[in-house]
């Protein structure tokens, strides 16, 4: 970055059309998720791996880390420079493994879902190398001020690539925060197809909480070099509140929902109202998660406060679509507006909230609460899909901010590695100094394509100079992408009646070097996890599957049967690892109970219900009941 910014049947026929992704008319959202991931291959750094797409790209920054004893090589460059800044960097990560846990199954459809998830384990396998000790964290590798005075190719660095940390004597609580969240939802999309690192990743996260919050401090304190560049401005309050939880949604630990509900107020979760969500200023992020965790009913003693997160989570939705007190600023052509430089990075972040929140508010039946009314969560929806589509060309200009996109997008990006020539076209060095005269003044096109960047975007009046000096508009971001890879995801696969307050991780297919069969799960009699003397008796079993879109999908039905001598009244089931719809129950906040037909079971009875999706059965267990 070149500047620095503020803070109880159903027939096959229907199954399948539950399965087809419905695809939003206008802009081909599927290509432009392909593209926006590609980007992140773009930013690598260190050794690159034999299926790199982004061929003109080279290996770079071996030796990082080096000089302090420590493995540093890999990660990501953050945007047009050659510099590794962890904030930035864990913030993207938590983004794009946020952007799977909601729309994972939307990312697959696409066959997107193994590429997004190999742009996340490229920072995460960088993080883990940079948390050698509980409490010792690397946040930057390279000096902003040495690198911007050169423009070199990453595969020609000569600039210093000092690596610093944060320890015990000079905490970063935002910067161990940031990363503890980016590791913890990252561990949740790894869950099924790699348990062991998604293991290791919760193990770096729960380290760095306890280090964030028992070591208070801000990292650019610490980290002096990054004031310039990535200066904390919202303190470290909300990378706590964000971390824990994400904590809290990836382990289940009641630990960090109290600390959310305890704290709420003292760290300003329930005290901020916020009109914009970024790598610095996470406070709507929390807010939306804990209106999530609400919604879900899983507040419990903490309903109050989180009942003011959510308020707070509201007024940020309302201001993006104009409905609030206080609304976010817009160009005349509609794009949310905050500021000069990478503007962009507000709209894609705010974009996503909303997406998510508009889904939050529709699986729970409920409508948005502004200050001028109510507002149905499709007005959220559409909010978003008006800024993707802004972005990607629907604008005055009629330019594609997204490179690579459309046939009008910028060609001088300012960015080094796109703006000279491939280290791999023509390996002659490029020197500091030289790479200004002869490549950085050129007024022609980049001799790189960098494919599906998300530039600095248009200023307020929605004017934009294709230069590339005009860092401002024309610089690329790693964190410009990462929110928009849910949104596309979206937009492009639909809702397919998906419940997003069910605990819903995707189930991924593991990336192989061969093709391997994967095989069909058996059919399977499971009993319930409740003693041998219960009087509820579930037994499972596959009944059918298919493939649709090139996914395999199957159908279980689940029997419940009574067999006491008794009638069998108020059942609660409990249903976790369920990831598609699910018919002949009734949802009761966090459990299920008899379909609204049906109050009770007589002795000796049964009832079926059904549920739909790829993976293994769903766990299913008696919460509760009543013999009358």
């Amino acid at each position: 970055m070149e500047k620095l910014t503020k803070p109880i049947s159903l027939t096959p026929p229907l199954l399948l059309l539950l399965c087809i992704p419905l695809v939003l008319a206008g802009h081909d959202y599927g290509q432009a998720l392909t593209k926006s991931i590609l980007f992140f291959e773009a930013q690598r750094s260190g050794y690159l791996p034999h299926n790199q797409r982004v061929n003109w790209r080279s290996n770079s920054g071996l030796n990082d880390g080096k000089a302090s004893g420590v493995d540093l090589v890999g990660g990501y460059y953050d945007a047009g420079d050659n510099v590794k800044f962890g904030l930035p960097m864990a913030f993207t990560v938590t983004m794009m493994s946020w952007s799977i846990i909601e729309y994972g199954k939307q990312m697959a459809s696409s066959g997107e879902l193994s590429n997004a998830m190999e742009a996340i384990k490229w920072g995460t396998d960088y993080f883990i190398k940079a948390h050698p000790e509980p409490n010792v964290l690397y946040g930057e590798v390279g000096d902003g001020n040495t690198d911007h005075y050169c423009w070199q190719r990453p595969e020609d660095m000569t600039t210093d690539r000092r690596a610093y940390k944060i320890d015990p004597s000079n905490p970063g609580s935002d910067l161990a925060g940031e990363t503890a969240a980016a590791m913890a939802a990252a561990s949740m999309v790894f869950r099924h197809s790699n348990p062991a690192y998604s293991s290791e990743l919760l193990r770096h996260a729960y380290q760095l909480f306890d280090f964030a919050d028992k070591y208070r401090g801000k990292y650019d304190s610490s980290i002096t070099v990054a004031q310039k560049y990535y200066r904390s401005v919202s303190g470290y309050n909300d990378e706590l509140l964000w971390a824990a939880a994400w904590l809290y949604q990836a382990s289940g630990n009641h630990y960090y929902l109290d600390y959310l509900g305890r704290n709420g107020d003292s760290m300003g979760g329930t005290g901020w109202g916020m009109t914009e969500f970024g790598w610095d200023v996470k406070y709507a992020g929390v807010q939306t998660l804990v209106a999530k965790f609400l919604m879900q009913g899983k507040a419990g003693q903490h309903a109050s406060v989180f009942e003011k997160y959510q308020q707070k989570a509201e007024y940020f939705m309302c201001s993006c679509i104009g409905r609030g007190g206080r609304n976010v600023q817009k160009t005349p052509g509609g794009l949310v507006f905050r500021q000069r430089w990478n503007n962009m990075q507000f709209v894609t972040s705010a974009s996503f909230l909303a997406t998510v929140y508009s889904d939050y508010l529709a699986s729970s039946g409920k409508n948005l609460k502004c200050s001028s009314g109510n507002v149905v969560p499709a007005e959220l929806l559409s909010f978003a899909k008006s800024q993707v589509d802004y972005i990607l060309g629907d604008n005055p200009r009629a330019t594609s901010y997204m490179v690579g996109y459309g046939n009008n997008y910028p060609r001088q990006v300012h960015h080094r590695a796109s703006s000279i020539v491939s280290f791999k076209v023509n390996p002659s060095f490029v020197s500091c100094r030289g790479g200004y005269a002869t490549w950085f003044s050129r007024k022609a096109s980049d001799p790189n394509l960098l494919t599906g960047a998300i530039v600095g975007g248009p200023d307020a009046y929605d004017n934009f100079a294709d230069e590339r000096d005009n860092y401002e508009q024309t610089e690329p971001a790693t964190y410009n992408n990462a929110p928009l890879l849910g949104i596309l995801a979206r937009l492009h696969g639909g809702h397919g009646g998906y419940n997003q307050l069910l605990p819903v991780v995707p189930t991924p297919t593991p990336v192989v070097t061969k093709p391997t069969p994967t095989p069909a799960p058996k059919p399977i009699t499971n009993p319930a996890p409740v003693s041998s003397s219960s009087p509820v008796d579930i037994v499972q079993k596959m009944t059918s599957s298919w493939t649709a879109k090139g996914n395999k999908y199957y159908r279980y039905s689940t029997i419940v049967t009574n067999k006491s001598g008794k009638t069998l009244k108020d059942l609660k089931l409990s249903i976790s690892k369920l990831y598609g719809p699910i018919w002949g129950l009734n949802k009761l906040d966090n459990v299920y109970g008899f379909p609204s037909w049906l109050s009770s079971l007589s002795a000796g009875k049964s009832i079926e219900f059904v549920y739909i999706h790829s993976a293994d059965p769903a766990d299913v267990s008696v919460s509760s009941y009543n013999l009358a």
